[in-house]
């Protein structure tokens, strides 16, 4: 059922101390709220690349904006689509995918990326600056993000249910937390980041990076 937040539940900031079916319910609700998102999800299955997620930004950031009372597309800069494809670890091969979204999101009023996440230690180190072991799945893509808040995928299966993967859990991004994840990406990453999403999001609770 849809989620509501009137006298008999609690608002979408007390969400995150609900239980998690709950929250999922609620995850789903906000997300919806997100036109482009929605959209998004409706026509990436026509892309046919395997085991397709959309991540990232685009739906914590979603999140933010429907517990702050923001429109849903706030700051979002991009949306995120990642794939699985090991057995063509070629840019040609990840290029006609991508072109591919081109098309198929050219009508959206925002950039989808899209990235072949079997081939990012190909590019990751000259990049970011530290190397990149080879990822297994997007969900090991996901896992490596630079804060746990960030770590939170969907994709729509084909009976039209939402699937979601989220490692961490969703306290955190209904809470507005952004705790960082020192797996992969340097200190630098988080920093910048944050800087930048709490102009935005200035009610944002940013952790420090943990001490070496």
């Amino acid at each position: 059922m849809p989620w509501t937040t009137d006298k008999t539940t609690p608002g979408w900031a007390a969400i995150g101390r609900l239980p998690i079916n709950e929250q999922i319910i609620a995850l789903e609700e906000a997300l919806s709220r997100n036109d482009t998102l929605v959209e998004v999800l409706d026509r990436a299955a026509e892309l046919a690349a395997p085991d397709w997620y959309l991540t990232a930004g685009c739906l914590f950031q979603t999140v933010w904006n429907v517990v702050t009372d923001r429109p849903p597309a706030h700051g979002i800069r991009d949306y995120d689509l990642f794939y699985f494809d090991p057995t063509d670890l070629s840019w040609a091969a990840e290029d006609r995918i991508i072109q591919a979204g081109a098309a198929l999101f050219a009508d959206l009023p925002a950039s989808v990326e899209i990235r072949n996440e079997a081939r990012v230690h190909l590019w990751y180190e000259e990049k970011f600056g530290v190397p990149c072991p080879p990822h297994t799945s997007v969900e090991s893509a996901v896992d490596s993000f630079a804060a746990t808040t960030c770590c939170l995928a969907v994709r729509q299966e084909p009976d039209g249910r939402w699937r979601f993967y989220a490692p961490h859990g969703l306290s955190d991004v209904f809470n507005l937390v952004l705790r960082p994840n020192p797996t992969l990406a340097p200190e630098a990453v988080y920093r910048n980041k944050a800087e930048h999403w709490q102009r935005l999001w200035p009610e944002l609770t940013v952790l420090p990076w943990p001490a070496t």
